[in-house]
């Protein structure tokens, strides 16, 4: 069992950068892809980025694509997310997921979540 920790939310002017943080339990970090999801209020969540096992590939959605960068650190069982830019549509709670099924893009094809970390961005 993997346990997901997000951290870095918090209240940010557009324009401005965000980096989230997850850290992840167990010794098997670097063989699960992980990905970044975020759900506004009232929709439903959706896929941000995913990055490889060994950290060499990554997608994101067409949304986020030249300002959020993912990125992980399997010594120390972490992946982040820097954010760029920062926009007002870009408020949400941010999970981290793991999924032994490589890089997905789908909230099913993911294991494990945390309990996500908000991000208020103003206007």
């Amino acid at each position: 069992q993997v346990q997901l920790v997000e951290s870095g939310g918090g209240l940010v002017q557009a324009g401005g950068s965000l980096r989230l943080s997850c850290a992840a339990s167990g010794r098997t970090f670097g063989s699960y892809a992980m990905g970044w999801f975020r759900q506004a209020p009232g929709k439903e969540r959706e896929f941000v980025a995913t990055i490889s096992e060994g950290g060499s590939s990554t997608r994101y959605a067409d949304s986020v694509k030249g300002r959020f960068t993912i990125s992980r650190d399997n010594a120390k069982n972490v992946v982040y997310l820097q954010m760029n830019v920062l926009k007002p549509e870009d408020t949400a709670v941010y999970y981290c997921a793991s999924t032994t099924w490589g890089m997905r893009t789908d909230i099913h094809g993911y294991d494990y979540w945390g309990h996500g970390t908000q991000v208020t961005v103003s206007s």
